[in-house]
């Protein structure tokens, strides 16, 4: 079936009310009727044009596959989904449809896609399969009888679903311009914000099936970026992670330039350093110009030290066959500068071993390159011939070697011990998610090594000085000393802008990044010593909140509870074991209550809960007694 474009609805009776008539909809493919009338997924279709079950009411299960563009895409999937009405479930058996963001990397990805489909059919779900998938590979029989929405149609997911729910099949895989990023969003970590700056890439590596779902490069505007980063500062995201498939690449295509970007989004970070920007996956040969100036970005206190940059192999001959573009001496540069000009700096690496052509040569030289830079990430993979890819017509290395060689740089990296002499610094760290244990919490220091904490989850979103107490191969364990920023203290974008206390962004390697209106200019002086602290007020109340909050993490309040809209004030500090024993907190400001006593507007509201019960109850009995009357 070819793809399916906008079509203006024909006249006719119109909708009903509640129910969202698009301007520009979707032509559909209807199901074909079964046996015994136009039955699908096992309710039966009505003969009206119009679906019995009023849009907007169903619930929808999201699987998302893939690197961090995709969930960007599912979470604003979601926020179009769930703005509409549509519930949001982790559970697929009780969805009303399946949709499935895809993933085109590797055949693994791919095989999960295929089994789930299969699953959703077999239990006769409506589905919608989005992502690179279907966007590079349109004819994929495991595609019949589904949905699809492309990657740059994800703003029109409503009307898919719509469509999908009444029992037609819809295609929308055309590109055209790029999805706005003021979209309705529903995060999967609430404290994360996942850009996108730009989408596909100016690469042609032979082995990549993404370029033909992601397509030329397509950047967003620096005023769009920037926008968008203060409006999610303003919702109280602690992290930005720019995502792309390049994000070296950025703006070649529209006459700008990566350094320029971070620049424009650095200078709109909170001073105190709240809120961390991560940059994004960056091949090589787009940040060789430009090496010094994202040096000074990264050195930037608001901008972790981490950049993820993929190899691929130490072998010029192999990098040659992929279409990379770069040598492995120019990757050497990339790295050599970097940790030169960084300080603390970590980078990522990827390798895919068994590559067609690749010789015991080829192999020993990448294992030499990730044995002389010991980096602390190496996401190692075994090649996958993906269909339609000049890669896959090349002449294969057999399996077995593959995986030989593979096991071998696994054994190799993980005997590398990159956080040995970390025990007993303290670090800053910011904590943004749940371990998968359960147990801790996941912070990261601004060299992004990942730090595991025991403490509440009152803690989520906060920064806090934190003591290495011991190290593992992945990850190091800590307690927190110090408390230096909370998830509850948001600023609102107009208040920011109006700020005189702000971060200028880094343009010279020379010149300190200081604050202004701060008389020492000491280098990117917005950490801890920094602009921070002339916003926070006197130091000792600061510190004695910060204390007052670590001895008190796991206390509750009952009036909060009850009451929500105080315990989301961020002016009220509530403490019930200290004011149970009468040592009441200290106060801030004088807006502040105890915690535990009722104020004129709890007294008035309850007040009013109260009025309006027996009110509905004194209506109750006079129908009672009206309709008594009448008979």
């Amino acid at each position: 079936m070819e793809d399916i474009e906008d079509l203006l609805i024909g006249s006719g009776g119109g909708a009903p009310p509640g129910f969202r008539l698009p301007l520009n909809t979707v032509a559909v493919k209807p199901k074909k009727n079964v046996k015994n009338g136009a039955k699908l997924n096992g309710s039966m279709l009505s003969e009206s044009p119009l679906f019995s079950t009023v849009p907007g009411t169903q619930t929808i299960y999201i699987k998302t596959f893939g690197c961090s563009h995709n969930q960007s895409d599912s979470e604003y999937m979601a926020g179009q989904l769930s703005s509409f009405g549509y519930g949001l479930s982790d559970d697929p058996e009780n969805a009303d449809l399946w949709l499935i963001n895809t993933c085109t990397v590797k055949n693994p990805s791919q095989s999960a896609m295929d089994t789930l489909i299969t699953k959703g059919k077999s239990a006769q779900k409506p589905l919608v399969v989005a992502g690179c998938v279907p966007q590079g590979s349109r004819n994929l029989k495991e595609l019949d009888g589904v949905s699809i929405v492309g990657v740059q149609q994800i703003d029109r997911v409503v009307e898919v679903v719509e469509e999908t729910l009444k029992g037609h099949e819809v295609r929308l895989l055309t590109r055209k311009t790029l999805p706005a990023l003021d979209l309705p969003k529903v995060r999967k970590n609430k404290f994360v914000e996942i850009l996108p700056i730009n989408v596909g890439c100016l690469g042609a590596c032979t082995y990549c099936k993404t370029k033909h779902a992601r397509g030329h490069l397509g950047s967003y505007t620096i005023d769009s970026l920037v926008g968008r980063v203060k409006t999610v500062i303003a919702d109280g995201v602690k992290e930005i992670w720019l995502s792309s498939e390049d994000t070296g690449a950025y703006g070649r295509d529209i006459g700008v330039n990566l350094p320029t970007l971070l620049n424009g989004i650095v200078a709109e970070l909170p001073p105190d350093a709240s809120t961390m920007l991560r940059i994004g996956m960056t091949n090589p040969p787009f940040i060789l110009e430009h090496l010094e100036e994202i040096a000074e970005v990264l050195r930037h206190p608001c901008v972790y030290s981490f950049l993820h940059v993929p190899v691929q192999s130490g072998s010029d001959a192999v990098l040659s066959a992929m279409n990379r573009e770069y040598t492995v001496s120019e990757f050497r540069t990339v790295v050599d500068t970097l940790t030169e000009l960084v300080p603390e700096m970590h980078i990522a690496t990827d390798i895919i071993c068994g590559f067609p052509g690749e010789t015991d040569e080829d192999f020993a030289q990448t294992v030499s390159l990730i044995e002389d830079y010991k980096l602390p990430q190496v996401h190692i993979s075994q090649f996958y011939p993906r269909p339609g890819t000049p890669a896959a017509r090349m002449k294969k290395v057999p399996s077995n070697i593959v995986k030989k060689r593979s096991r071998e740089l696994t054994a190799v990296f993980e005997a590398f011990t990159p956080y040995n002499g970390m025990e007993g610094r303290i670090e800053r760290v910011w904590i943004t998610e749940i371990a998968t244990d359960r147990v801790h919490l996941v912070g990261h220091t601004k060299s992004y090594v990942q730090v595991l904490i025991v403490a509440p989850e009152t803690m989520l979103g906060s920064s806090a000085m934190v003591k290495i107490t011991s190290v593992g191969r992945w990850s190091v364990f800590g307690e927190v000393i110090e408390i230096l920023t909370q998830a509850d203290k948001r600023t609102s974008t107009k208040e920011r802008l109006s700020s005189e206390v702000k971060c200028a962004p880094c343009v010279d390697q020379d010149e300190s990044c200081a604050c202004s209106g701060d008389n020492a200019a000491a280098p990117c002086a917005c950490g801890l010593e920094g602009c921070g602290e002339q916003q926070n007020g006197a130091g000792t109340d600061t510190a004695s909140h910060n204390q007052q909050l670590l001895e008190d993490q796991n206390n509750t309040s009952l009036i909060g509870i009850f009451l929500s809209r105080r315990r989301k004030t961020s002016t009220r500090k509530l403490d019930d074991s200290r004011t149970a024993s009468g040592d009441s907190p200290k106060q801030e400001t004088s807006r502040e209550e105890a915690p535990n006593e009722w104020g004129f507007v709890d007294r008035v509201f309850l007040g009013g809960l109260i009025l309006s019960l027996f009110t509905f109850l004194a209506l109750l009995v006079h129908l009672g007694f009206r309709i008594k009357l009448s008979k």
